[in-house]
């Protein structure tokens, strides 16, 4: 659908990725806009020029939105702070803070297996600390109307306050998955850890790791998710991942779709009334 015929958006994105990335490309490219992927690591700012210059310089061929991802937090809100006016900022995932995108399309997902949000139990499962995806689903899922939102790790990766975020907090996966709808494990984030968090990925799987046996203690019907990628072994098993429950493609696909609509609706586009007919 050429929704966005002769929009310009920039893939700015400081930090590696491979399904967020690809999944906006092709997003992007469904709706018909013209799509520029920044290399950073060979761009200008490689070679000392500012983050705001190369800004300037993008703004100066026309772009309409730039579609951000950055291993520091709060770096869209500053780069949507300096963008020109009339030009859009989508936070692709900024730091530990936030993954707006990924948590609607969870939330998305969720929706077409059990959609009565307000009869569920949510379990997130793994490095809360480190992970913006789960912070971004705490406030999704929070809004929503989610029954009971549960966050199940070691001390050390549960973030300070979390119970804020309407979230209660395990630290024994048993007792935290039991009877729940839906599981989401998340990835151990081993680049941005500072210290020894846990002692070994094999002590991690062997108290955290979702396993055929710790499912079993979910609801029968429990959906299982991942926000990607996976390591296998460390947070879940191959047999829950491939398994009859499991949702991760299906949230690979999700993704397309919603951001092919969360970019239509920052840049408003309309669908003409002909197509709806």
């Amino acid at each position: 659908m050429p929704l966005l015929r002769g929009r310009t958006i920039v893939n700015l994105f400081f930090e590696a990725s491979t399904r967020t990335r690809t999944t906006f490309e092709l997003a992007a490219a469904r709706l018909s806009a013209d799509v520029v992927n920044l290399e950073v690591a060979s761009s200008s700012t490689s070679k000392g020029e500012s983050l705001l210059d190369t800004l300037a310089t993008l703004e100066a061929m026309h772009c309409d939105m730039f579609v951000v991802r950055h291993p520091e937090s709060g770096a869209a809100h500053f780069i949507a702070e300096h963008a020109a006016e009339g030009v859009a900022v989508l936070n692709a995932g900024d730091g530990r803070h936030a993954h707006p995108t990924q948590a609607l399309l969870d939330a998305y997902t969720v929706h077409r297996h059990k959609p009565n949000f307000s009869e569920l139990t949510i379990a997130i499962v793994g490095d809360v600390l480190h992970s913006r995806v789960a912070r971004s689903q705490l406030r999704v899922f929070g809004t929503l109307g989610v029954n009971e939102l549960r966050v199940i790790g070691p001390r050390t990766l549960i973030p300070a306050a979390i119970e804020e975020l309407g979230a209660r907090v395990y630290t024994d996966l048993d007792a935290g998955i039991a009877d729940a709808d839906v599981v989401i494990a998340l990835r151990l984030q081993r680049e941005r850890m500072r210290g020894a968090f846990v002692p070994s990925e094999g002590e991690y799987y062997r108290h955290y790791g979702l396993s055929v046996e710790r499912l079993a203690l979910a609801k029968p019907d429990c959906l299982v998710m991942h926000p990607g990628p996976m390591n296998r072994g460390i947070e879940i098993a191959s047999e829950v991942a491939d398994g009859a429950q499991s949702a991760i493609l299906e949230q690979v696909s999700n993704g397309l779709a919603m951001r092919m609509a969360v970019m239509s609706h920052i840049l408003g586009a309309r669908v003409p009334q002909a197509e709806l007919a």
